[in-house]
């Protein structure tokens, strides 16, 4: 099998979250354009890198969540305070978006596009529409009116048919994966989460969200507007003890699966920022990275059998990068689902010790295009606090399609 993979050389400077906030929460008003204008805005003060310095905007968001979506790349960069005259781009790899945006800002740095890229993952789940898209000529009388759910509708692969959920049911028997097994898992992702919260380990990559303006010389003000009695949001809302027992309790989607609510991912609100850049501009800059981006792959599986897509994406970054398994210090992969995830680790057989060691997305949320620049950037703080060389960060893919990226740690 060919090897859709291939090395990066590039510098991840920083990044930062919002906190990821419940599904029609506190955020549930926010539009994904102003969240990404907070982290964007966040992540360059806080990397010490100008916005003037900036070559190359980059952003992915997965819904259409505002009437001025079109322009969500533009106005991040804009009301971030990049240059005019800098470009700005959308990109779109369903739950693999935000390691794609990585592996653009990587590549766009080999070719000489640019020296220093802002990427920005934003999302927010409550803002999917209501939509329908057969009505542009009107109704006509006694047929279908067809609004329909987005949020539900993007979930069902209509190629199989099958849903998200199906697909995990299928690795599931695929595996011998049982419910039981599902639920431990999901319960150990809580307390992974709820014990890093509780360290305070979170706090080192959440920038606080507050009611505030983002004004632009000349133009329409943006902003963020917090509902009345929340003056800031600080952490993670989704993660809570989740004993297995209590887990079990819970209703599967389909009869007989082994698939909830409580062990699928979170459905939440928000936006993770980071910078890019070459070495070289690190070198003259005296910056210390976060990470050095060192590989990337991505590859294609069969539709109905969609989570396990990051086992081939890691078997082939392993193959072009000349590392084994046993070379990589600790894992992130996302947890689309608790049997998928499961599923993924035992194809690959991986000790689940080192992976996602502060929790997933069952705990933490899944914000689609926000989830990988995320999963990357506590990946790297992860690594830098227990002294360790090498991460892979990676994700599943609506479609069949999964996607890895290898890091390094600098100071390792």
């Amino acid at each position: 099998m060919k090897a859709f993979a291939a090395r990066l050389d590039a510098c991840l400077v920083d990044g930062v979250r919002t906190p990821l906030v419940d599904y029609c929460g506190p955020l549930g008003h926010v539009s994904p354009t102003d969240m990404g204008i907070k982290v964007a805005r966040a992540v360059l003060e806080r990397s010490g890198v100008p916005a003037q310095d900036v070559d190359s905007v980059i952003t992915g968001s997965m819904a259409q969540a505002d009437f001025d979506a079109y322009v969500l790349p533009r106005h991040i960069g804009l009301y971030a305070g990049v240059p005019q005259a800098v470009p700005s781009i959308l990109v779109q790899r369903i739950c693999g978006t935000g390691f794609e945006l990585f592996r653009q800002a990587a590549d766009q740095i080999a070719l000489g596009y640019a020296e220093v890229a802002l990427v920005v993952g934003t999302e927010s789940m409550t803002r999917n529409p209501i939509a329908a898209y057969t009505h542009r000529s009107g109704f006509r009388l006694g047929a279908p009116v067809e609004f329909k759910d987005f949020l539900v509708e993007a979930l069902n692969d209509t190629a199989g048919p099958v849903t998200m959920i199906e697909t995990a049911e299928n690795l599931a028997k695929k595996y011998g994966i049982t419910r039981a097994e599902v639920d431990a898992f999901a319960s150990q992702s809580f307390t992974r989460a709820v014990r890093a919260q509780a360290e305070g380990f979170f706090e080192g990559e959440i920038v606080p969200v507050v009611t505030e303006q983002f004004a632009l010389e000349g133009y329409a003000h943006r902003g963020i507007t917090l509902p009345r009695k929340v003056e800031a949001l600080t952490k993670d809302t989704h993660p809570r003890p989740s004993p297995a027992e209590t887990l079990a309790t819970l209703r599967t989607v389909y009869p007989g699966g082994v698939q909830t609510a409580g062990n699928s991912s979170a459905l939440v609100d928000g936006a993770v920022g980071a910078v890019v850049a070459s070495n070289g501009y690190v070198a003259r800059r005296g910056l210390k990275p976060l990470a050095h981006l060192r590989g990337a792959a991505a590859v294609g599986v069969p539709p109905e059998l969609m989570g396990i897509g990051p086992a081939p994406a890691i078997r082939a970054l392993l193959q072009t990068t000349g590392l084994t398994l046993q070379d990589i210090g600790l894992f992130e992969i996302n947890e689309a689902q608790g049997a998928q995830t499961l599923a993924v680790g035992r194809e690959l057989g991986l000790d689940l010790d080192k992976l996602n060691v502060n929790g997933g997305a069952i705990a933490l949320g899944h914000p689609l295009a926000a989830t990988g620049v995320r999963l990357t950037v506590t990946l790297a703080r992860e690594l830098r606090r227990r002294g360790l060389r090498w991460g892979i960060s990676s994700a599943c893919v609506g479609g069949g399609q999964g996607i890895a990226l290898l890091i390094e740690n600098p100071e390792a």
